[in-house]
């Protein structure tokens, strides 16, 4: 397998340390995180490193097979129109129907702001799903490097992480973050 073959999360083969991720690539050789732990520089071509997911080559493009038929599938759907942000709104949990957020500010003689549950729901999961437009945007980039998408994933995995908080709102445990 050559350098230019090798794609940043793609999972790979070595003869000897077994199965691993490409976390990095440089000019003759690539950074894997082996499933043993460690982490090792290699030179593809030399060690006999080998794909372990399957390829898909389209005019000159080598790229594993499921990363090709994700970033496929996200383009068509957000060229389509077929998933709009704010169509779906998964239903708030039945014990918080008709509640309302409250914020008492520290200062006693400011005003107390309330908002209703609903819409404080609403606005939650306009922000989930905003995310996950902009990681199909960020994902189906055609100027970004795979680095470079990479990096910013990280910040929308966060902010997924953050929104955990927001969890106990959703009637159904598939709908959470």
């Amino acid at each position: 397998m050559n350098i230019e073959s090798l794609h940043l999360g793609q999972r790979v083969r070595h003869p000897q340390y077994g199965s691993g991720t490409v976390k990095s690539i440089h000019e003759a050789a690539a950074d894997i995180a082996f499933d043993d732990g460690n982490k090792r520089s290699v030179a593809p071509a030399a060690a006999g490193l080998e794909p372990l997911d399957a390829m898909a080559s389209l005019s000159g493009l080598d790229m594993p097979l499921k990363q090709f038929i994700a970033e496929t599938v996200a383009a068509a759907v957000t060229r389509l129109g077929l998933e709009k942000p704010d169509a779906v709104v998964e239903q708030l949990g039945l014990r918080w129907h008709g509640g309302k957020l409250v914020l008492h500010p520290a200062d006693a003689a400011l005003q107390t702001k309330e908002v209703p549950l609903e819409v404080f729901f609403h606005k939650v999961v306009m922000v989930r799903n905003n995310l996950r437009v902009l990681e199909q945007k960020l994902n189906a980039h055609e100027k970004l490097t795979d680095g470079e998408k990479v990096e910013l994933q990280q910040y929308i995995t966060k902010s997924y992480g953050s929104l955990t908080t927001f969890n106990v709102l959703f009637k159904e445990k598939a709908d959470q973050f």
